[in-house]
């Protein structure tokens, strides 16, 4: 069922994710126009839209019948003032630099209908680094999807109104997706600020040879009930998506001690062209990697000093998130459930595990530098002033 405010979204960029969100809103009911200045990209959208719909179709999200109906309420439009002319909803998905943004929402803030809320769908960028740009701060805020996930971060800036917030929040549900509002803005939101740090320390495990790829997913797979295991979801991902959030990552001394020896692991793959799924081969050669075989976890668990350091860097990453007063413990364990489709989420895993064994933990990890000192102190004293909410969870 669509909202009454909403009738009409425009999603500007024809990327994945622009793709993947306007096939969802037009199988939940509203008219879609997908815009992109690209009109070899736009020309694409057929193909990817029908390959989503597939998706959607085999996760269960509508059924086949739905799909047709969906795609006549898509538009494709090269030209921004048209594709926008009677848009209720605007979601950007353009290129992930914040000059690009600035530009795109400061036009839109100019050819939108009065009425017409604009979101951002930024990973990277901050809404205070966009929001400058447009007049109608009340009406702007970040919209963050998930792709494959039904996981929707919302975040306000600091002149964005309660009723916009609403007003988002309804239009997920009527998507099927999961809102989740933040407090306030935090790099990664949720979900990515423990994700990334968990691939992190599997990749960091991996080149500074303590770990095989192998050994990394068994020790997470078997531990967590997982379908795949770290280096599986960067093949997901996309191993040039990792490698070029390495390369221009924001320098800071943890980066710049880290950063060769990512890129050492990841540049031979990019020069090979091994990008994961989507090229048939990354860490794991696709279809039917060897994680998905029944022998591959037959052959052991993993050390367990390797599932140490994956769960020190996503609890830990969990604790700073609720230190920030960003979220509270049970909406941080519910995205990371709600995004990896796993029925614990970190802080339910440090009740089980007990906050003096984790800092233990923790201390280890950075003591191998794969967790900066200042930020494990910040996460240690989080939860020892705060052990009520385990209790809690």
């Amino acid at each position: 069922m669509t909202i009454e405010e909403i009738q009409t979204v425009c999603y500007v960029g024809a990327g994945t994710m622009g793709c993947y969100n306007s096939i969802a809103a037009a199988i939940s009911g509203y008219d879609v126009v997908l815009c992109d200045v690209d009109e070899a990209t736009l020309q694409q959208v057929p193909a990817r839209h029908a390959e989503m719909a597939e998706f959607l179709v085999g996760g269960g999200y509508c059924t086949r019948d739905a799909v047709p109906g969906a795609l006549q309420r898509v538009s494709l439009v090269p030209d921004l003032h048209q594709a926008t002319a009677n848009a209720d909803l605007v979601s950007e998905s353009v290129f992930e630099r914040l000059d690009i943004k600035r530009e795109t929402h400061r036009l839109l803030d100019e050819i939108c209908p009065t009425r017409t809320i604009l979101t951002t769908n930024s990973s990277a960028l901050l809404v205070s680094e966009i929001e400058t740009a447009v007049q109608r701060g009340d009406r702007f805020a970040a919209l963050h999807s998930h792709l494959g996930a039904p996981l929707v971060d919302i975040v306000g800036g600091r002149r964005t109104s309660a009723a916009t917030i609403e007003t988002l929040q309804r239009y997920v549900l009527s998507t099927g997706g999961v809102p989740l509002v933040l407090k306030k803005e935090y790099p990664g939101y949720v979900l990515n600020a423990m994700l990334g740090p968990l691939l992190t320390s599997a990749m960091l495990l991996v080149a500074e040879g303590v770990a095989s790829v192998e050994d990394v997913d068994r020790a997470w797979m078997a531990a967590r009930g997982a379908t795949m295991g770290p280096f599986g979801m960067i093949d997901l991902f996309g191993v040039n998506v990792i490698h070029d959030s390495w390369q221009y990552r924001k320098e800071d001394a943890f980066t710049a001690r880290q950063r060769p020896k990512i890129l050492a692991l990841l540049q031979p793959m990019i020069d090979a062209g091994e990008l994961g799924m989507k090229s048939g081969r990354g860490f794991y050669n696709y279809p039917g990697p060897s994680y998905q075989q029944p022998d591959f976890l037959a052959a052991g668990s993993g050390p367990e000093l390797v599932y140490n350091a994956l769960q020190a860097a996503l609890i830990g990453n969990a604790a700073l998130i609720a230190a920030a007063d960003v979220a509270a413990p049970a909406d941080i364990d519910r995205a990371w459930k709600t995004g990896t489709f796993l029925d614990t989420g970190p802080f339910a895993m440090l009740a089980q595990l007990g906050v003096a064994e984790f800092v233990q933990i923790l201390e280890g990890e950075v003591r191998a530098g794969r967790f900066i000192g200042d930020r494990a102190d910040r996460a240690i004293r989080y939860l020892r002033s705060h052990p009520d909410q385990l209790e809690r969870i």
